[in-house]
C-alpha cells in the first residue's frame, strides 16, 4: 500500500552506507526520503588479547560495515544483536546469530546469559552506551570504528527552514543535530523530529514542532513513524 504523499521533507542524516539504506527502505515503502548525513563514520585499528570468549555483543551495524579482517576470526562466536539491521549486517558477514532484541544491546544480554555466556566481548563504536555488568559476567569492549560529525550544508540548511521530519538513529545523531540547529539560529519550532528510542528523544531536547518514538528499534518503524508525522 502506498503511504500518502507528504507535506514536509522527510529527511534521513545517518552515515552512509546506512543512510543510503534508509532510503531505499523507504522507497520500497512508497515514502521519499532525502538523504542529507551529518556524519562519516571512520574504521579504528583494533585487536582483542586472544581471551576465550562465548559470546559476541553488537550494539550497530557499523561494526560489521568498517570491523575490518579482525571480524573473521570471531565468527564462531554466537552473536546477540541490538536489533534486525545489525543482525542482517552480522549474518552476511558469516556470523551465527544467537538472538536479536528490539530495545537496547542491555536488553539483550540476559538472553546470552541464559545460554550460559560469562565472557562475552563487546564490539562497538568509540561513543557507546555502557552497560550494566551481571555479576559473574566480564564484558570486554573493543572499539573498532569512530564517527566523526559533519555541519549542517546550505541545502540542509534550507530544507530545514522550510520544515521538516528529521529520522534520528541514535543519542549522539540527536545531539548533534540538535547543537547544528541552534548554531545556526535554526528555529526548532518548525522541525519534526522521528526518534528511534526513548534514549535517542532525551538527547534531542525539546522545543521541536513535534516529536514521537517510533514502536519498534526498526528502520521500517522509524519510517513508518516519520511518514505519518510529514502529514501534520
Amino acid at each position: 500500500m502506498k503511504a500518502p504523499a507528504c507535506v514536509k521533507t522527510i529527511v534521513a542524516i545517518r552515515p552512509e552506507s546506512a543512510c543510503s539504506a534508509t532510503i531505499t527502505l523507504g522507497a520500497e515503502m512508497g515514502i521519499p526520503v532525502a538523504g542529507s548525513p551529518l556524519f562519516a563514520v571512520e574504521p579504528v585499528a583494533w585487536s582483542i588479547t586472544g581471551a576465550a570468549y562465548d559470546g559476541l555483543l553488537l550494539g550497530s551495524a557499523n561494526v560489521l560495515r568498517h570491523g575490518g579482517e579482525g571480524l573473521r576470526a570471531l565468527t564462531s562466536l554466537p552473536a546477540y544483536c541490538v536489533g534486525e539491521t545489525t543482525a542482517l549486517a552480522a549474518r552476511d558477514a558469516g556470523f551465527i546469530i544467537a538472538a536479536t532484541g528490539s530495545g537496547g544491546l542491555q536488553a539483550v544480554l540476559p538472553v546470552a546469559i541464559e545460554k550460559g555466556c560469562t565472557k562475552l566481548l563487546r564490539l562497538s563504536g568509540e561513543a557507546h552506551v555502557p552497560l550494566a555488568q551481571p555479576p559473574g559476567v566480564t564484558i570486554d569492549t573493543v572499539t573498532c570504528y569512530r564517527v566523526r560529525d559533519l555541519p549542517v550544508g546550505n541545502d540542509l540548511a534550507a530544507t530545514l527552514r522550510g520544515g521538516a521530519v528529521v529520522m534520528l538513529h541514535s543519542g549522539e545523531a540527536a545531539a548533534h543535530f540538535t547543537a547544528e540547529v541552534d548554531r545556526l539560529g535554526i528555529a526548532r519550532s518548525g522541525i519534526a523530529v522521528a526518534c528511534l528510542a526513548p534514549r535517542v528523544a532525551e538527547r534531542a531536547g525539546t522545543g521541536w514542532a513535534a516529536l514521537a518514538i517510533a514502536g519498534r528499534t526498526e528502520d521500517r518503524a522509524l519510517l513508518a513513524l516519520a511518514a505519518q508525522m510529514c502529514q501534520a
